[in-house]
């Protein structure tokens, strides 16, 4: 019995039955040069999108959050430094999403997340858990990662605590 030897493919042939070739031109994914940045077009399109149906000052996710003057899920987009970057108020202090600004001005200063949360301990600055409201509010607009299902807050104040401490260990 005769065994037949498997097809030659080269890589340069246009691999006929296969739409596009063996190989890809360009690549499949790419890296941006710069992180991308929340635009106020994609801001609105998720507050139309998503949050359509809830009475609010104009903030993202405004419905619910218990009685009082307070509305914990209202998500409002503050300038950090330059950058937007999504603030929740609650008891009247303005609270920072702490894994966005950690990417946007820190991880370029310390190793890692878990540094930043010794140097935290350390300065005595408690963040506070954010709600799963408002983690699904701060995923669905990009503040932080997809598969992310906590975070924590601080005020800015902390976070330009933080930020000299980081900014001086160096």
């Amino acid at each position: 019995m005769a065994v037949s030897s498997p097809p030659v493919i080269s890589a340069t042939s246009s691999g006929a039955g296969v739409p596009g070739g063996l190989f890809r031109a360009e690549p499949l994914y790419s890296t941006p040069g710069e992180p991308p940045r929340l635009t106020p077009h994609m801001i609105n399109s998720f507050m139309a999108n998503n949050h359509s149906g809830s009475s609010g000052v104009g903030g993202v996710g405004s419905g619910g959050g218990g009685g009082g003057n307070t509305n914990t899920n209202e998500c409002r987009m503050v300038d950090m430094h330059g950058v937007k970057v999504a603030s929740f108020l609650m008891d009247g202090q303005e609270l920072i999403c702490l894994p966005q600004v950690f990417d946007l001005f820190l991880k370029h200063l310390v190793g890692g997340l878990h540094t930043v949360y010794t140097k935290l301990k350390r300065l005595d600055i408690s963040p506070v858990v954010c709600t799963v409201e408002q983690v699904r509010i701060l995923r669905g607009l990009g503040a932080i990662q997809p598969g992310v299902n906590r975070c924590k807050l601080i005020t800015r104040k902390d976070f330009e605590t933080l930020f000299t401490d980081c900014t001086n260990a160096r």
